[in-house]
């Protein structure tokens, strides 16, 4: 795949992001520049978290409500606990029809689809290194609300209710921020997680595009300040963006330990399914409506993953970022 410029991603359509999108103008120089785009990024990004899917209601036809969000039943099953040590877990499951409305690309599209969790792809020490990254680079800014966003590939950093393009504003001055080294153990990890998907799904690595949005969050109990830092809503990521059809994620910080609530709930029509975080785990699924899920609000402490999208369109792939 051909590196990524660097400009802030597009949404889901080739009309740009959101509706519609605004080309950047200059700042004033000295000034931190907030690009007119980065609103409709953090609406696109945080979109994966907010969306209420349409075609995952059906899910909620026998409900309860705890803290405002729609459980099936109240009924919740752990699929896996932070005290687990998974080398691999994996549920097969229906597929759903979200795939039938979008063009099939042979040997990549699901045929066989699920959910899987394993602790034998991405060390502890890798995801506090990882981890590190994250922190540096969202230190940098973070959102007025829970939920902040860093976009390696894009440069959008969250700030305030808006978003900046780190990368437009330190120019070279980045270099004191990441290394060579962050980002090769970046692609590294995001390669063998790749390559993890394809295993288990029975699919080649190279049939796989990474696909924006790809990007560290992290999430602590402050209030939300606009719509888009409601995380907890559930979504459907095929729904959401129609080119995602494997979503995993690399969890970069313990449940009950760094934080208190935050955990990763799969919402199916008899019962909740839920993951607790653990440094170094990694959580994939197919995108479709088969896997209509949510985030926990954070209670307390901070929360921080990466999520890693893939689709089986090269035309919506993306590079791994670039440092020079």
């Amino acid at each position: 795949m051909a590196p990524q410029r660097r400009a802030l991603p597009r949404g889901p359509d080739s009309a740009g992001p959101g509706r519609g999108g605004r080309r950047h103008s200059s700042a004033r120089k000295g000034r931190l520049q907030q690009d007119p785009r980065g609103r409709w990024l953090k609406a696109g990004i945080l979109l994966l978290f907010s969306a209420v899917a349409g075609g995952g209601l059906v899910a909620w036809s026998r409900v309860r409500s705890r803290d405002g969000i729609p459980e099936a039943d109240g009924v919740t099953e752990v699929l896996a606990h932070r005290s687990d040590n998974l080398r691999d877990k994996f549920i097969e499951i229906p597929c759903s029809e979200d795939y039938d409305s979008h063009k099939r690309f042979a040997g990549c599209t699901p045929i066989k689809c699920g959910r899987g969790v394993t602790d034998a792809v991405i060390t502890r020490e890798e995801a506090e290194r990882i981890r590190r990254i994250a922190e540096r680079g969202l230190s940098l800014g973070g959102s007025d609300g829970g939920a902040s966003i860093l976009d390696l590939h894009s440069g959008a950093l969250s700030l305030g209710k808006h978003f900046v393009n780190l990368y437009r504003y330190f120019g070279d001055k980045i270099q004191d921020v990441f290394t060579e080294e962050d980002f090769a153990l970046y692609r590294d990890v995001r390669q063998r997680i790749q390559q993890r998907i394809a295993q288990v799904f029975g699919i080649s690595p190279s049939a796989m595009y990474l696909t924006k949005p790809t990007f560290f969050s992290r999430m602590n109990s402050t209030g939300a300040k606009t719509t888009h830092d409601e995380y907890w809503h559930p979504h459907v990521d095929k729904v959401t963006y129609g080119s995602f059809d494997y979503t995993s994620l690399l969890y970069l910080s313990d449940y009950s330990e760094d934080f208190g609530g935050g955990r990763f709930v799969f919402m199916d029509a008899d019962s909740n399914k839920t993951v607790e975080p653990r440094a170094g785990r990694v959580s994939f699924f197919t995108s479709g409506s088969e896997n209509l899920h949510r985030v926990e609000k954070v209670q307390w402490g901070t929360r921080f993953a990466i999520t890693i999208s893939f689709t089986c369109d090269p035309e919506h792939g993306i590079g791994d970022p670039l440092l020079a």
